[in-house]
């Protein structure tokens, strides 16, 4: 039920449902609580301008094992931070309601545990984490398997039911509270709020038609499906911008604009060139107001294509909405909670405040075939009609604008992305000075060791990143009876040419029935000291063949010691030393990985690679190329 759930989510949509944590409330009772929430968040959310759709909880009835809950579904469009932001009223709403538990999802699951994917247990998993990630009482809770499931390490175990889940948050949610790192890397990811939605914001000058000032004064929001219909534009819906019937560029004034970050990069980076047939002029780029008279002419298009694909609307739809026993008691409760800050009724300010107040109730409280979010231009149409728009009071406050705020954001220089980055891996800001940097290549030559000796599956390598991974031991016994099975019983099945000694290779087992004589059994047994010491003749036979090729020019060997070196792999190996001329110079294994992880990584150019992207899972950085060439010339010297 919940994968097909899932998979009904749009690709750029957020899904957020609270429940009861008893799993008994009454659908009357969730009610109330949507409508203390939707008063609770006034505040907040009147201010807020959202990508595509706003923030709305509806009641939902039960079906099947989903309880009856509140909730709904927000299409979050190209801006992902609204997408956090939801997250972050959810976990808000849990804690100002601690009766509530809510989950939050996308189309791609539980993207919650996939912001903290470094920290999580190994046996969670996307088939077995459906109902087991929640927000309960403000923090994160994440439901285990069952005891016997996870001694017997059952990675496909079922998830549990949603009521199932409830019923263990409600009794015994303190044993599910998520690990340490697990909540700090979610709630790091929406920390900032609620300061940071004014950081969002990006106020610009834009040379717009009076009438489009005058209904941004009403609905500010209606900036963000004005951009959309201009961003997303096709040539059908520039038609209607030949003429401009709802906004021509006649009476146009300077105002000022507050955009999100993500509407105004959308707006700015757009090339387009108005129709001479509408009338849209630009100035020279070099003209000081170029930019506020190219963001208002894209603007107008905007709300032009909006309002020329709808019908004419009665002005009667916006007072029916705002007018009824649940705008009542809305007003009401905003009115007790001081959302006014204590302005007279009437004044300029308090008709401010009301204004935001009736927009986030058309969008976050009304129910979605009355709610104009899915018409915006029949908004757009009414506000003309029932607005007056005063030209000239709109010049005077042209006259005195506020300053624009800076752009340069928009901009990111190389140093910029480096900051960022090292900002994402929780590097402190000492640590972005490289000079005070010490690469440590034996850390390099290590940390492949033990990347190396993790153990990987279809699923991928685990990364050595984890302290309390047990040491590796090494089983002498274990080892050469697990040899004993793979090469079998019958000596005859080895390649006699590449022995000098068939007998040290004959591991027969000794409880064989065509053996019938003890001294035969004792002959073929095979002591695990002697396995290895056969082993590292026959290894070291090798080693002499290869010296005779080209192999061993292109490592980096020791020089040191050579010749003792040399003459104990004789004796070993039972050669006379005296009859062998080519010395065996023993590889330098660390040297050899950090020249060749270091040509490697010059070779990438500052890009990303192989070996910066495995070397920064294992959490080693690496210098520029010059400084990385420098080293790999010192180190291969």
């Amino acid at each position: 039920m919940e994968g097909l759930g899932r998979a009904a989510l749009a690709e750029d949509a957020v899904r957020y449902r609270l429940f009861a944590a008893a799993g008994a409330g009454g659908e009357a009772l969730l009610r109330r609580c949507a409508e203390a929430i939707v008063v609770r968040l006034a505040p907040l959310l009147s201010t807020y301008i959202w990508q595509r759709q706003p923030f709305r909880l509806r009641c939902v009835p039960a079906r099947g094992d989903t309880p009856a809950h509140i909730g709904g579904t927000t299409l979050f469009g190209d801006n992902v931070e609204d997408e956090w932001f939801i997250v972050y009223l959810v976990r808000e709403i849990t804690r100002e309601f601690p009766g509530l538990a809510a989950r939050v999802d996308d189309n791609d699951g539980e993207f919650l545990l996939i912001e903290a994917a470094d920290f999580l247990p190994k046996w969670l998993n996307p088939e077995n984490s459906d109902n087991r990630v929640f927000f309960y009482k403000g923090e994160l809770h994440i439901i285990p398997l069952s005891e016997t499931d996870e001694q017997e390490c059952d990675l496909s175990a079922a998830s549990p039911t949603i009521l199932q889940a409830l019923t263990l948050l409600s009794s015994r949610s303190e044993e599910f509270l998520a690990a340490e790192p697990i909540r700090a890397a979610v709630y790091k990811r929406i920390s900032g709020y609620p300061e940071k939605i004014q950081a969002s914001f990006h106020r610009a000058h834009c040379y717009l038609p009076s009438g489009i000032v005058a209904v941004l004064r009403q609905r500010p929001s209606l900036v963000a499906p004005a951009v959309q219909a201009f961003y997303l534009r096709d040539p059908v819906d520039l038609r209607a911008c030949r003429s401009f019937q709802t906004f021509p560029p006649d009476e146009r004034v300077m105002t000022v604009v507050t955009f999100t970050k993500c509407l105004y990069a959308q707006l700015v980076q757009q090339k387009f060139v108005p129709d001479r047939r509408s009338g849209y002029t630009l100035p020279l780029p070099s003209h000081p107001q170029y930019k506020a008279y190219e963001l208002g002419m894209k603007l107008a298009h905007g709300f032009e294509i909006l309002c020329s694909k709808c019908s004419k609307v009665s002005p009667d739809s916006k007072r029916n909405v705002l007018s009824g026993p649940l705008w009542e008691r809305f007003l009401s409760s905003l009115k007790e909670k001081h959302y006014f800050k204590g302005e007279m009724e009437g004044s300029a300010k308090y008709l401010e405040l009301l204004h935001k107040a009736e927009d986030y109730f058309r969008q976050s409280v009304t129910k979605p075939e009355s709610s104009v979010e899915a018409n915006p231009g029949g908004e757009i149409l009414t506000l003309l009609q029932t607005t007056t728009i005063d030209l000239k009071e709109f010049e005077r406050e042209a006259a005195c604008l506020p300053p624009e705020d800076d752009d340069s954001w928009l901009e990111i220089t190389p140093d910029d992305l480096d900051q960022m980055l090292k900002e994402a891996r929780n590097e402190s800001p000492s640590s972005s000075n490289e000079e005070d940097q010490k690469y440590d290549l034996e850390a390099v030559a290590e940390s492949m060791k033990a990347f190396v000796s993790k153990v990987s599956t279809h699923e991928g390598a685990e990364m050595p990143w984890s302290s309390d991974e047990s040491h590796i031991t090494f089983d002498v016994d274990s080892f050469a009876k697990a040899l004993d099975r793979i090469l079998g019983a019958d000596s005859e099945e080895l390649d006699s040419d590449d022995l000098d000694e068939e007998q040290e290779f004959d591991f027969s087992d000794e409880d064989d029935e065509d053996l019938d004589a003890e001294n035969q059994r004792e002959d073929e047994k095979v002591l695990p000291n002697e396995l290895i010491g056969s082993l590292k003749s026959y290894m070291n036979e090798m080693d002499r063949e290869l010296a005779q090729t080209n192999v061993g020019k292109s490592f980096t060997t020791q020089k040191k010691g050579a010749s003792s070196v040399s003459a104990a792999t004789s004796q070993s190996a039972g050669l006379d030393s005296g009859a062998e001329e080519t010395e065996l110079m023993l590889v330098n294994v660390d040297m050899n990985l950090v020249a060749n992880l270091l040509e490697s990584y010059s070779a990438q150019s500052g890009l990303a690679g192989p070996t910066s992207n495995i070397l920064q899972s294992m959490g080693v950085y690496l210098p520029e190329n010059a400084d990385c060439t420098g080293s790999n010339k010192g180190a291969t010297e």
